[in-house]
């Protein structure tokens, strides 16, 4: 009840306005003990994956919360994770304002933030303070480039995030499937994600061995990709061994926005829109990964029903985002219970 009054509030502001004001809203309300007002607790349902154990496996995906400013307020919204950032080595502006647009009929959400962000030091400055790692929370921290950073020179960034978040992360993304930072998308190539993903692992291997542990390593990939270039990327998830992989960002596309308010513009679509277009990504994933690589499923879903089309295509574990800015809590709850009755 509270978040539809508040919702009511936020979608008369600007989306990017709103947002800052809706973190640290939350933030307060957490700071006071007033989180139980933002409704129900979501049920217990374990489930491992990656080698952790997830509460439950509802998930925050990043792009919410990008500086970690409210990772307390968001665990008290009954989420089994949250995954913060993107959040690059240096800090940057991001795209130029406006960037965020809602196409409410739809409910589907147009950004072109641009990784936005302080920087990882102020990222982990957040994490420190945080409680919920410190309890055992399971905490996901998803690294990028900056966008002044030459393409060939990108894996460097991804190294110096890498490094610096291993030991405060549970799990680390590795985002190369943003449409908003310039030749991003590249990453994806067959060449340039066999060298990529070498180096990340090798890091790997050597910070688990200087920090007494496995951080568990995904990669984010796009919805927008063709089979060959599904079979391609998940022969090499397993050639390297990947921890998980998170499908899917947001879309170039414009299939179900057309003719809308913001529609047209430049930036990656979330929401409904892309629902059935990740999960094709996912069922074709599973299919090519044989099981050996977990995937996370996010995008499109709005309901406990989303959540568990996600499961059935091939995800161990789901990621809300704009579900989460049109439904509020009720949607964690209500897709945490029905994945529960699945036996997930």
């Amino acid at each position: 009840m509270l978040y539809s009054l508040a919702r009511k509030i936020f979608f008369s502001l600007d989306a990017e306005k709103a947002h800052g004001i809706g973190l640290n809203g939350l933030a307060a309300l957490h700071a006071a003990g007033l989180s139980c007002l933002m409704g129900k607790k979501a049920p217990e349902c374990p489930v491992e994956v990656m080698g952790l154990r997830f509460p439950n496996p509802v998930g925050l995906a990043a792009g919410l919360d990008k500086n970690g400013e409210c990772i307390d307020g968001m665990a008290a919204m009954g989420f089994g994770f949250l995954e913060v950032g993107t959040v690059t080595p240096r800090p940057q502006p991001g795209n130029p304002k406006p960037r965020l647009f809602r196409i409410e009929e739809k409910q589907a959400i147009i950004n072109r933030m641009g990784f936005n962000n302080e920087g990882v030091d102020h990222l982990l400055q957040n994490v420190a303070l945080a409680q919920f790692p410190k309890c055992g929370g399971i905490l996901g921290i998803n690294i990028g480039k900056n966008f002044d950073t030459p393409i060939e020179k990108a894996a460097d960034d991804y190294l110096i995030c890498l490094e610096k978040v291993y030991a405060a992360a549970s799990y680390v993304t590795v985002n190369i499937s943003s449409p908003n930072t310039k030749n991003l998308r590249d990453l994806q190539r067959d060449d340039a994600l066999d060298d990529l993903l070498r180096q990340l692992k090798a890091a790997q291997a050597r910070l688990a061995e200087k920090h007494g542990k496995h951080t568990p390593l995904a990669l984010k990939i796009a919805p927008d990709l063709d089979d060959a270039q599904i079979q391609a990327i998940a022969d090499l998830l397993r050639q390297h061994r990947m921890d998980g992989v998170i499908a899917t960002n947001t879309t170039l596309s414009r299939n179900g926005v057309e003719g809308c308010r913001y529609g047209n513009e430049a930036g990656g679509l979330s929401g409904a829109p892309v629902r059935e277009l990740s999960t094709q990504v996912i069922r074709k994933l599973a299919t090519a990964l044989q099981g050996e690589v977990p995937i996370i499923g996010v995008g499109g879903i709005l309901s406990g029903a989303d959540a568990a089309e996600k499961i059935e295509a091939g995800a161990k574990l789901v990621q809300i985002y704009s579900g989460f800015i049109y439904r509020g809590p009720d949607l964690v709850r209500e897709a945490a219970e029905t994945l529960c009755r699945m036996g997930r």
